[in-house]
């Protein structure tokens, strides 16, 4: 889901209810990938108690106040379709589970999932954590698996288990940073994955 713009809009929100100074779009889109309060934390300078405060703030304004669209990006589900009926698929996400049931819902992607590692079950990305717990519930080893994702959190939580990796340009980070973490491939639009992953 293309979610970058609102996860902006309603962190900047967020800064303004609890009388933080407001952050840049960029400052914003740089913790995208991370847990949500640690996220806050990062982002603001905070300590935890505060962080929790300001992200009740920005639970309530992304649930209730703010309209920004969070669509699929253009040929997302024609790919996640594609893939599945030859790879295991799972998601492994900055989100709260509640916050991923909902994506699922809005965008009636669930099914093409295995299985799913929110931010509430694991360690917060670039801890490997949530790669470990899939790959518990498969019995595979790093080497039997390919992370895709658009922040370096991602690159780095992969990297971190010589898990191989793919970076999507189109998301959130900027390629030259996705780079550094040695993918072996990044891709700028995500019809790009279908001629990656030819059938086994």
């Amino acid at each position: 889901m293309d979610s970058a713009s609102k996860i902006v809009t309603c962190m900047q929100k967020a800064a303004e209810f609890a009388e933080l100074p407001r952050p840049s779009d960029d400052d914003v889109k740089h913790i995208i990938g991370i847990s949500l309060v640690p996220a806050i934390e990062m982002l603001f300078g905070i300590n935890n108690k505060k962080a929790q405060e300001v992200s009740e703030f920005y639970k309530t304004i992304y649930l209730q106040l703010d309209t920004t669209p969070c669509p699929l990006f253009d040929g997302a589900s024609e790919v996640l379709q594609t893939l599945t009926r030859h790879y295991t698929l799972a998601v492994a996400t900055g989100k709260a589970r509640r916050g991923l049931s909902r994506a699922f819902e809005m965008t009636k992607t669930g099914h093409l999932f295995d299985t799913s590692i929110c931010a509430d079950e694991a360690k917060s990305k670039p801890s490997p954590d949530m790669l470990n717990q899939l790959m518990d519930r498969w019995g595979i080893s790093p080497q039997q698996a390919v992370m895709i994702g658009d922040t370096v959190y991602d690159l780095q939580m992969a990297e971190q288990i010589n898990m191989p990796r793919i970076g999507v340009s189109y998301g959130v980070h900027d390629k030259k940073v996705l780079v550094a973490h040695n993918p072996i491939h990044v891709v700028d639009d995500i019809k790009d994955l279908t001629h990656i992953f030819s059938t086994p």
